[in-house]
């Protein structure tokens, strides 16, 4: 029996992805890491803040009006503030693929219902409705009762917390050609930008590829090629290489790329 809940998303190539929930206990450690870091950083704004409105009230003190500059001041120091709570979230997701510094920590992101990384409209509703989430523990007790653990921002954003895992590798056999090609790779492309889940969907379908007829097989090949040339921002295919070979190649570049991630945490 497993001690997280599970979710299978299909995606449009008919491929079934399984990816592990985050669950409440690394969710509540991200989040405290999270607030420890937001904690810091508006204090750090906040002492600024004081420090500024001081020096600016000493000068207006001179000329008269201090206390409607000291009004305009706080109000400007609780919209920054303001800001930054929300923002935190919304930004950090959007810019590192769904993790902020606590879910990089705790080693959970936020991907769509779909398997897809996270949107910023998506990451923006998610911040927008953590607070509602936090009052009374309202998203605890959502996580806790509801069958894929989402929150309330979770439900309205369409979004899933899931774990960083990298899938297990099963055994495939990768022509010397793709270990070759995997090599440049490493130096032409940037393998890193592929998500759990298109890696997933790679090895899936070189799992299943020789189910397919050929022409069947060509076509998807040719499909599936060009959307990782996209996604790992390769602006040149290596001459005389097949989409197969290529598949292959960015599947063993990814594979030996992940100890090290691992231990990178």
């Amino acid at each position: 029996m497993s001690l997280f809940n599970t979710v299978t998303i299909q995606t449009p190539e008919s491929v079934e992805l399984e990816f592990t929930l985050a669950g409440i206990g690394n969710r509540a450690l991200a989040l405290l890491v999270d607030y420890v870091v937001l904690a810091l950083l508006m204090s750090l704004v906040s002492f600024l803040a004081t420090f500024l409105r001081e020096q600016v009230v000493n000068l207006a003190t001179v000329i008269g009006g201090t206390s409607q500059i000291e009004l305009w001041l706080a109000a400007i120091a609780a919209v920054l503030l303001a800001a930054i709570y929300l923002g935190y979230f919304a930004g950090f997701e959007s810019v590192w693929q769904g993790q902020t510094p606590g879910k990089r920590w705790a080693k959970i992101r936020v991907i769509s219902d779909d398997g897809k990384p996270e949107g910023v409209f998506q990451a923006t509703l998610r911040s927008l409705l953590r607070p509602v989430d936090d009052i009374l523990f309202i998203g605890f007790f959502f996580i806790i009762f509801s069958a894929q653990e989402k929150r309330i921002g979770d439900w309205l954003a369409g979004t899933l917390v899931v774990q960083n895992e990298r899938p297990a590798a099963s055994a495939l056999a990768v022509s010397e050609a793709a270990k070759t090609v995997a090599r440049q790779l490493d130096r032409a492309a940037s393998v890193d930008n592929l998500m759990p889940s298109d890696f997933a969907t790679l090895r899936e379908y070189l799992q299943r590829r020789p189910l397919l007829l050929p022409a069947a097989k060509s076509e998807l090949d040719l499909k599936l090629a060009r959307e990782i040339k996209q996604i790992i921002e390769l602006e040149t295919l290596p001459q005389e290489m097949t989409a197969e070979t290529f598949l292959e190649a960015v599947y063993w570049a990814y594979q030996e790329r992940a100890p090290f991630d691992h231990a990178q945490g």
